[in-house]
C-alpha cells in the first residue's frame, strides 16, 4: 500500500474565493452567512444562506464557457485551478493517462434546471438552451476538470447527499493508495441556492431562519451554503521525487450505512464510520486532537454525532476538540466535506483550531469541547473530518502531519 499526501488545495466558498482568504475567516470566526439574493427570494420563508458573494464568472471564463458551465461547475473549475497550480503538476504522457478525478456533487446544475423549468412552465416557452443537459448533469464538474487538465484516467462522480465529497475523497485516497493512479484530483462542489433549491428544504422543516448554531442548546436548524473545495491527492514517493510541498498525509477512511432510516441519523452508524477511519489510519483514539464535525445545527444530527464520538473515543473524548465550521459557511451539501477539509489542514499546519461560532448555550446532550466562538491555538498531529448524509450514509476521513 502506498502512502497518500495532499499537494494542492483550492476553494470557492462563502468565506472566500481562495484558500488563504478562507483560512483567515476561519481563524477570525467570521460568518459568511447572510440574506439570500436571487429571484423570488421574497416568496421563501427561509431567506438566509452562505452565498458566494461577488462572484464574477467573466473574471474566470469566456462567453462560450459561461454558456456551458453552470455555477456548480464554475466553482469547481476555479477551485481546481488553485489546487493544480499549488501542486505544480503538469499532466501529460503517462501521468495524464493514469491521473483522474473523483468528485462529489449532490444536486448538479440546479440553477440551470430551475431556469429551464421556469422558461417552459412559467413563461410558456417551447425551447430551452441547447446545452441544458450538459450544464445540469451531476458529472459536469468532474468531466470539465478532466478536460481542462488532460486527466485521462478514472473519472467518477459521487452523489450521496451530504457525504458526497467525503466519499469522493475517500475513494480517491484508495485509488492512489492501491496504485491504481499516482495522482487524483478530488473534492466536491454545490450550487443549489436558488428558489427551488431552498423551497424543497423548507418542506422538511429543518432550516433555521436566523443562524446556524451547532451544538448550542438554542439551535433551530441548518443553513445552506454553496461553493467548492478541490485537492490534489498524490502518491508520497511520486510527490517526493519531484520535490512537492506536502500539506498533509491522508491516513485513513471509514464509510458505513445506517441501513435504518432515510432521514433520522444513527449514532451507531456514525460511530462505526469513525472507528473504521481510526482503524484504517492506524490511530489510537488518543492520537486524534481535532475533529471537524458534521455539526449541522439540527438537534437530531448534533446529538447523534456527539454520542457517536463519545462512544468511539471513550475516555479520550475528554481531551478531544471538535468544531462545526458550518456555522460560518453554511451546509454545502455535496461540497461540504471538501470545504471542511480546509480547517483540518489549518489545524495540522498552523496549529489553529477553527471555532464553532454562534454557540450561545451549552447543550446538556453534548459534553464535548466544541471550541465555542473563538479559534484556539493547539498543536495537533492527527485529525478527522466527519460527513453524515440523508439516506443513512457516513464517511470519515483521517489526516495526519507528515
Amino acid at each position: 500500500m502506498r502512502r497518500v499526501v495532499i499537494t494542492g488545495a483550492g476553494t470557492v466558498n462563502p468565506l472566500g474565493q481562495d484558500v488563504p482568504t478562507t483560512l483567515a475567516a476561519l481563524r477570525e470566526g467570521r460568518s459568511g452567512i447572510g440574506p439570500l439574493e436571487f429571484r423570488d427570494v421574497e416568496r421563501l420563508s427561509v431567506r438566509i444562506g452562505g452565498q458566494v458573494r461577488g462572484w464574477d464568472p467573466e473574471a474566470h471564463f469566456g462567453h462560450r464557457e459561461i454558456g456551458l458551465y453552470d455555477r456548480v461547475t464554475q466553482f469547481a473549475l476555479v477551485a481546481a485551478q488553485q489546487a493544480v497550480d499549488q501542486s505544480g503538476l503538469s499532466f501529460d504522457g503517462a501521468l495524464a493517462d493514469q491521473a483522474g478525478v473523483v468528485f462529489g456533487c449532490a444536486a448538479g446544475g440546479l440553477g440551470t434546471l430551475e431556469d429551464s423549468y421556469r422558461a417552459v412552465f412559467a413563461e410558456g416557452k417551447n425551447r430551452v438552451h441547447p446545452l441544458v443537459v450538459p450544464r445540469l448533469m451531476n458529472n459536469a464538474a468532474a468531466s470539465h476538470i478532466a478536460i481542462r487538465w488532460n486527466l485521462r484516467g478514472p473519472n467518477l462522480t459521487i452523489s450521496t447527499a451530504c457525504a458526497s465529497s467525503n466519499q469522493a475523497m475517500g475513494l480517491a485516497f484508495q485509488m492512489v493508495r492501491t496504485g491504481a493512479s499516482p495522482v487524483m484530483v478530488t473534492g466536491g462542489s454545490e450550487a443549489s441556492l436558488c428558489f427551488g433549491g431552498i423551497k424543497g428544504w423548507e418542506g422538511l422543516r429543518v432550516m433555521s431562519h436566523s443562524a446556524c448554531r451547532p451544538f448550542s442548546a438554542n439551535r433551530d436548524g441548518m443553513v445552506h451554503g454553496e461553493g467548492a473545495g478541490v485537492f490534489v491527492f498524490e502518491d508520497l514517493e511520486h510527490a517526493r521525487r519531484r520535490g512537492a510541498v506536502i500539506l498533509a498525509e491522508v491516513a485513513g477512511f471509514g464509510m458505513t450505512s445506517d441501513a435504518s432510516d432515510v432521514l433520522m441519523p444513527s449514532s451507531e452508524g456514525a460511530e462505526r464510520a469513525i472507528t473504521a477511519a481510526l482503524r484504517d489510519a492506524g490511530f489510537a483514539p488518543e492520537d486524534v486532537g481535532y475533529i471537524n464535525a458534521h455539526g449541522t445545527g439540527t438537534a437530531a444530527n448534533d446529538r447523534a454525532e456527539c454520542t457517536a464520538i463519545e462512544r468511539a473515543f471513550g475516555p479520550a473524548a475528554e481531551q478531544l476538540m471538535i468544531s462545526s465550521t458550518k456555522a460560518m459557511h453554511g451546509h454545502l451539501i455535496g461540497g461540504t466535506g471538501a470545504v471542511e477539509l480546509l480547517p483540518c489542514l489549518m489545524a495540522l499546519n498552523d496549529g489553529i483550531i477553527a471555532p464553532t461560532i454562534g454557540h450561545e448555550e451549552p447543550d446538556p446532550d453534548c459534553s464535548l469541547d466544541v471550541v465555542p466562538n473563538e479559534a484556539r491555538e493547539a498543536e495537533v498531529s492527527a485529525v478527522l473530518s466527519n460527513a453524515f448524509a440523508f439516506g443513512g450514509l457516513n464517511a470519515v476521513i483521517a489526516l495526519k502531519k507528515i
